[in-house]
C-alpha cells in the first residue's frame, strides 16, 4: 500500500489529498499542518476582518469529519528535515514519517523586516487566524493603524482595515503602490484613489523604527527613543512609527505586509533542488525520486515568460496540486503552464496584471490613460505577452485569454497599437480560430 505524505494543509495540500483519494481509494494519506485549526484559506482572512464571514467561513471544507471520511490522517507539526534516500521526514513533534510519495505544499510565510520594535505586541503580520484575532482586537473604529507594504497582499489587507473604520497610513518602500504588478502611471493612479478614500500613503519610504510609548523600564525606553530620534514622540498612542522621511506617526496597531517567501528552509540539506521555490518539472516532480511540490512553495514553468516562477495565487496552487496528485498515483498529467495573473480590488478600484506586464526586450507597447482609467498592452512581435489596467473592467477575461493563449494577432496587433480598447474585436478575429482559451469571450467582466 502506497503511503502519500503531504506537507502543508493549505489549499494545495487539501486538493492533493482529495485527488489522491479519488484515484487511489486504498492508499494511505497523511496530511501534515502546523496550525491547530482545520485547514483554512489565508485568502479568506480579509473577509473575516471585514466581518463578511466568521472563522468557520475560512475553512476549506466545512464538514468536521471531512478528512476522517476520506481516510486522511492529520498530523499537527511542521517538517524539520527530509531524507530523500531513506524516504523519511523528521517532524517538529519528534515524529519520523516514512513515505513512498511526498508532496511539498508548505506554502509561504511573511517576510519579517529587521526593524527595531517589530516584537512589540501591537505589531502583527496578517497571515494566520491567530494574526486575524489579534488585529481584530486592536483595529477598532478610530484606531490609528500603520501598514508596512502596499503590494498585492497589502492592498487586500488595506481594504479589510479600511472597512473597520480605522485611520490608516500605508508605507511602501517602492516608488509606487503595487510595484510588482503596476507601472508608474498605474501605481500612481491607485495611490491617488486611496488618498481620495482617506488613506494616507507614503511611497519611496521605509519604516526605520517602531517605538512603544509606555514601558515597565522608562529608562530603557528613553534611551531607545533617543537613539531613533523620538524624544518628542506622542504619548497617547501605543507606538510611534518613524519613517526614513523623518515622519513620526502615532499608531495603535502596525501591520507588516512586506511580502512573503516560500517555506522551504527545511529542505536545505535534503538534496532537493530549490531556487526561489522547489524546482519542478511539468509533472510537478522534483529532482528527487517520488518527491513533488505544489502551491506557493513550488517553482514551475511559466509558458508566457519562458522561465520558471513562483506564482503565489490560489488558482495556480490548485492546478499544480491536481497535477502532482495524479502523478503521485501513477497517472501521467502535465501542467500546461503558469501565468502570472492578478486581479485586485483596492477600495473599489479594480486593477489587473497578466503575464509580462513590463514588456520584453525589443517588444512594443500601447497604452491609453483617460477618464481615470489606464490600459497598457505589451507585445513581442504580433503576440500580446502582457498587460495591465486600472479602472478598466471591460474584457478582462479577453486580456487574460490573449496573453495565456499566446495568440498571433497579425494585422490586429497594429490596430491595437492604435487603439488598445479593441481587445474584444481582436480576440474574436484571431483567438478562436487558433484554438486559444475560448472562455475569454464570455468573461467580459470579472
Amino acid at each position: 500500500m502506497t503511503h502519500h505524505v503531504i506537507l502543508g494543509a493549505g489549499p494545495a495540500g487539501v486538493i492533493a489529498a482529495e485527488t489522491i483519494r479519488k484515484h487511489a481509494p486504498n492508499d494511505r494519506i497523511t496530511l501534515v499542518g502546523d496550525e491547530v485549526e482545520p485547514p483554512y484559506s489565508r485568502m479568506a482572512i480579509p473577509y473575516l476582518l471585514i466581518g463578511n464571514i466568521d472563522e468557520r467561513g475560512t475553512y476549506l471544507r466545512k464538514s468536521a469529519d471531512h478528512y476522517a471520511r476520506l481516510g486522511v490522517t492529520q498530523v499537527q507539526a511542521r517538517a524539520v528535515s527530509v531524507d530523500v534516500k531513506a524516504k523519511t521526514i523528521q517532524l517538529s513533534n519528534d515524529q519520523v514519517l516514512s513515505y513512498d510519495k511526498l508532496l511539498v505544499a508548505t506554502g509561504s510565510r511573511p517576510v519579517r523586516p529587521p526593524i527595531p520594535g517589530m516584537d512589540s505586541p501591537q505589531v502583527h503580520p496578517c497571515w494566520t487566524l491567530d494574526d486575524a484575532r489579534a488585529i481584530m482586537a486592536l483595529a477598532k473604529p478610530g484606531a490609528r493603524v500603520v501598514q508596512m507594504g502596499a503590494g498585492f497582499i497589502g492592498c487586500i489587507i488595506m481594504e479589510a482595515l479600511a472597512s473597520r473604520g480605522v485611520t490608516l497610513t500605508v508605507v511602501e518602500m517602492g516608488d509606487r503602490m503595487v510595484p510588482r504588478m503596476m507601472g508608474p502611471v498605474a501605481g500612481g493612479m491607485i495611490r491617488a484613489w486611496c488618498e481620495t478614500k482617506g488613506v494616507r500613503v507614503f511611497t519611496g519610504a521605509k519604516v526605520e523604527a517602531i517605538v512603544p510609548n509606555g514601558s515597565e523600564n522608562p529608562g530603557l525606553l528613553s534611551k531607545l527613543a533617543q537613539a531613533v530620534g523620538l524624544n518628542d514622540a506622542p504619548t497617547d498612542a501605543a507606538l510611534t512609527v518613524r519613517l526614513s522621511t523623518g515622519e513620526k506617526i502615532p499608531a495603535d496597531l502596525v501591520i507588516s505586509a512586506t511580502g512573503v517567501k516560500p517555506c522551504i528552509d527545511f529542505l536545505k540539506s535534503s538534496g532537493i533542488t530549490c531556487l526561489q521555490g522547489v524546482l519542478t518539472d511539468e509533472h510537478m516532480q522534483t529532482n528527487a525520486d517520488g518527491v513533488y511540490a505544489a502551491g506557493d512553495c513550488a517553482e514551475a514553468f511559466d509558458k508566457v515568460s519562458g522561465t520558471t516562477i513562483v506564482s503565489a495565487i490560489q488558482p495556480n496552487a490548485a492546478e499544480q496540486a491536481r497535477v502532482a496528485a495524479l502523478n503521485m498515483v501513477g497517472q501521467k498529467a502535465s501542467l500546461k503552464g503558469v501565468t502570472q495573473i492578478n486581479v485586485l480590488d483596492t477600495l473599489g478600484l479594480i486593477s489587473t496584471s497578466f503575464g509580462n506586464w513590463q514588456g520584453v526586450s525589443g517588444g512594443e507597447q500601447a497604452s491609453l490613460t483617460a477618464d481615470g482609467r489606464h490600459l497598457s498592452l505589451q507585445f513581442n512581435g504580433d503576440v500580446m505577452v502582457g498587460c495591465n489596467s486600472v479602472g478598466w473592467t471591460d474584457h478582462v477575461g479577453v486580456m487574460r485569454g490573449l496573453v495565456e493563449g499566446q495568440v498571433h494577432l497579425g494585422e490586429w496587433k497594429d490596430k491595437l497599437m492604435q487603439d488598445p480598447t479593441q481587445l474584444m474585436a481582436a480576440y474574436l478575429a484571431c483567438a478562436q480560430g487558433q484554438g486559444a482559451w475560448t472562455g475569454a469571450a464570455d468573461t467580459r467582466r470579472r
